[in-house]
């Protein structure tokens, strides 16, 4: 896997999501969060979770989707259960995903963080081929980036966020980056 200069995965469906921006001058990318979704909650394979990004989400497909259809989010990376990555945000651009957010006393995580979204809930484990493609998307930008913090999203945003929940297994993924 590798990043290329326009801040994009070279072999990953790109899908532009038009909730990003530019980030604020002077920020590089130094975080790296890991979520974790599923639309409608606890089902897998579907659009819900590319509609949502790219705004397009129907409220009338299911009685969960009226309590989000407005929101504007992205993140910058789609991991599904079968291991396809979808991308849609480049890297060098601000991705909404963190929202109100802090590490390590700064606020604003979206303005120096890349997000990364697996496509799970908190109480189903995540698949393998999933952990795989994390590490090696991780290497990615690793190799393109500063990154200095790995954290999920609870970690920016206790209490009001629980992903990637308790069901990640950190110790393996934190493993498979160093290709133990």
């Amino acid at each position: 896997m590798r990043i290329d200069r326009r801040g994009l995965l070279e072999g990953a469906c790109f899908i532009a999501s038009r909730n990003s921006d530019e980030r604020p001058p002077g920020s590089e990318v130094e975080l790296l969060v890991i979520h974790s979704i599923s639309l409608p909650p606890g089902e897998f394979g579907g659009p819900g979770i590319i509609d949502l990004f790219t705004s397009k989400l129907d409220r009338d497909a299911h009685s969960y989707y009226r309590e989000i259809a407005g929101l504007k989010v992205s993140s910058h990376f789609l991991i599904r259960r079968d291991g396809e990555i979808i991308q849609f945000v480049a890297c060098d651009q601000r991705a909404w995903h963190a929202g109100e957010s802090s590490w390590r006393g700064r606020e604003r995580c979206n303005d120096f963080s890349i997000g990364i979204e697996l496509e799970g809930t908190d109480d189903v484990p995540f698949e393998d081929v999933q952990y795989e493609r994390l590490a090696e998307l991780t290497r990615a930008l690793n190799a393109n980036y500063q990154i200095t913090d790995i954290v999920g999203h609870s970690d920016i945003a206790p209490g009001r966020k629980t992903d990637p929940g308790p069901c990640f297994d950190w110790v393996r993924y934190r493993s498979l980056i160093k290709g133990d």
